[in-house]
């Protein structure tokens, strides 16, 4: 079993981000559930999405023990990864994180919407940037699966370049 938390703020993408990623692991034959919470601002307040992922029934639909927590802004490492584990996976955004917990020892800085703007120019794609590194660090879909929950759920006209988003964060998460 696999949990995740995927945070930053509203209007960054992370809610469709979560459902992408649960409809991949149901695409590879897993269980999965999402949940999200978000403050009462539409854009701009923190937000969160968690996802479990598991070969066997999950008995609560909350994440309580973190594998991996994806923080796209500073107040999203200050808020929602205080549960993960020393050895547990904290990816950030290093184009608004500047400061990471000392403990935690597997930290990925990734400078996902400074590279998704320079490289496809819109930050609007850093969700699926997002998304790419987090599947070919955990490895928890298959690149297929997630490939194919993307375009289920990206706007029509826009299947390519979040194509090349996905392929984007997979090559971040390598380096």
């Amino acid at each position: 079993m696999i949990e995740m938390r995927l945070s930053g703020s509203g209007g960054q993408g992370l809610i469709l981000a979560g459902i992408i990623l649960a409809e991949a692991a149901l695409l590879d034959g897993k269980m999965a559930i999402q949940s999200q919470s978000y403050g009462p601002e539409a854009r701009g307040g923190a937000s969160k999405s968690e996802v479990i992922i598991s070969e066997k029934a999950i008995h609560y639909p909350k994440v309580t023990n973190p594998n991996l927590v994806l923080a796209m802004t500073q107040e999203a490492v200050d808020k929602y990864s205080k549960d993960l584990p020393a050895d547990g996976i904290l990816m950030i955004d290093t184009t608004f994180v500047k400061s990471v917990p000392e403990h935690l020892k597997n930290v990925y800085h990734l400078p996902i919407t400074e590279k998704v703007t320079a490289e496809l120019g819109k930050a609007l794609f850093a969700n699926i940037v997002a998304l790419g590194a987090i599947v070919a660090t955990t490895k928890a879909v298959s690149v297929e699966s997630i490939t194919t929950a993307i375009l289920h759920r990206v706007p029509k006209g826009t299947e390519d370049i979040n194509k090349r988003a996905l392929e984007l964060g997979i090559a971040l998460a390598a380096k």
